[in-house]
């Protein structure tokens, strides 16, 4: 049996009943039907899953394909088609050294291709959903080729519907559409700007962005280290809260507020936690608040993944208390709940 521990990057988890490492579009296919109707897990980089001590009872099918096709226009830009096992981070790299710009912002974020769409992934104003045109997937239900537009793949604030629809589609390969150019479109994370030496709403080269989105995670712990402990993590353990403007008027006045299209108003979770009273460098067993930022969930060496979730259950019930307000995973929990 695999042990999961070595396949993510909170180094923690148990055996897999069976484990299956493949590494094209038909094995992992084949995959998914010899698993017929029994409990499947896919697994990338391993980058945003918690998965429990006792392991997953089931199949965990390891995708790790790399393909790359592209179509470039002068006018139009570039159409990228990605296998879902590429490496996230190394096709941001590669978008930049060919010339395109988009990506810039949403570097270092670890992970694959084939998880990209499922999370919606995004950092610093902007979400992956705003370059792809298309999705491949494999249905389980149907069995069969299941491909989806944008609109169709509905697209929200760290969710989808593949994520809406856990278990049913197996992400193949990803489109994107990205602009040629040097410069990034105007930059409206004032963080981001202020790390550039420029004002909201400015432009900067692409490949200067991604250098400052880059320092700016590894201050943060959010870039994964083999020799920083303060770095096994899965990233962000809880998603940014979504309130009513009446719960946002609630708040301290110097908690942060982001108003969002439908009138909702979406609210810090690294700034609610640092205000509940957990502090960086809480610990649980060898679990431990990440000492660079609040929102990283880490493990000190020696954590389980009970370790973990109660940790996480700790913060969780700190902002609870504090504030009314439930925090909620951004990583997949695997065989456990907080």
């Amino acid at each position: 049996m695999a042990d999961l521990s070595d396949y993510t990057s909170l180094r923690v988890g148990g055996p897999a009943k069976k484990f299956v490492d493949v590494s094209s579009e038909a094995e992992i296919i084949a995959a998914i039907e010899a698993a017929g109707d029994s409990p499947i897990l896919i697994m990338g980089g391993g980058t945003n899953i918690l998965v429990s001590d006792s392991g997953f009872e089931g199949t965990v099918i390891h995708i790790s394909n790399n393909s790359l096709k592209s179509e470039v226009d002068a006018c139009s830009g570039a159409t990228l088609t990605i296998g879902a096992g590429e490496n996230w981070d190394e096709f941001v790299a590669m978008t930049i050294e060919r010339g395109f710009a988009g990506l810039e912002s949403l570097s270092g974020i670890p992970g694959t291709i084939g998880a990209s769409p499922i999370q919606n992934i995004g950092a610093y104003g902007h979400e992956v959903a705003e370059y792809i045109t298309r999705v491949r997937t494999y249905d389980r239900i149907a069995k069969g080729i299941k491909t989806f537009t944008n609109s169709e793949c509905e697209f929200s604030y760290r969710n989808s519907h593949f994520k809406a629809h856990p278990g049913r589609y197996v992400v193949l390969d990803v489109q994107f559409q990205l602009r040629i150019g040097e410069m990034t479109a105007p930059i409206m994370y004032a963080e981001l700007a202020a790390k550039l030496g420029i004002a909201v709403g400015d432009k900067a080269s692409v490949i200067a962005t991604r250098a400052a989105v880059l320092e700016l995670r590894g201050m943060k712990g959010m870039l994964l280290s083999t020799t920083d402990h303060d770095s096994w993590s899965a990233g962000s353990f809880f998603t940014n809260p979504i309130v009513s403007k009446e719960i946002a008027d609630s708040l301290p006045a110097d908690a942060p507020r982001w108003p969002t299209q439908d009138g909702k108003v979406k609210t810090s979770a690294a700034w609610l936690i640092e205000h509940s009273g957990i502090h960086k460098g809480d610990e649980i067993g060898g679990a431990r608040i990440s000492t660079k930022h609040v929102l990283a969930l880490t493990n000190s060496g020696t954590a389980t993944a009970s370790d973990i979730a109660a940790l996480a259950t700790r913060a969780r019930d700190h902002v609870q208390e504090k504030f009314g307000i439930t925090l909620v995973t951004e990583v997949n929990l695997i065989g456990l709940e907080i």
